[in-house]
């Protein structure tokens, strides 16, 4: 099976682990809760893990954070998993206007 190699490779998950993740997180998005894959070409919510441990697309295995939707997965990457330009981003969208450092 196709899906259960790239998690390996890519990750260093078990499809069966995978799948047990995704039970824990209620089988939706660890951020947004959608409940369904929006990545139209793996129908598969993505494997994140932690850049500064494991930076490219391969993982170590012990870093991995969850299960996302494309657009949550996609969003942690534009903010370059950085909690302070997130906190930014919501002053900004609370406030219409960001804060200045």
């Amino acid at each position: 099976m196709a899906l259960r190699s790239t998690l390996w490779a890519k990750y260093r998950l078990s499809l069966e682990a995978y799948r047990a993740m995704l039970a824990e997180q209620g089988g939706a998005c660890a951020i947004c809760k959608v409940g369904a894959p929006t990545d139209i070409r793996t129908n598969r919510f993505h494997v994140d893990h932690d850049h500064a441990c494991c930076p490219g697309k391969k993982s170590c295995g012990k870093c991995i954070r969850g299960l996302l939707c494309h657009a949550c997965n996609t969003a942690l990457g534009n903010f370059r998993d950085d909690p302070q330009r997130l906190s930014t981003a919501i002053a900004y969208l609370t406030n219409g206007k960001g804060t200045r450092t």
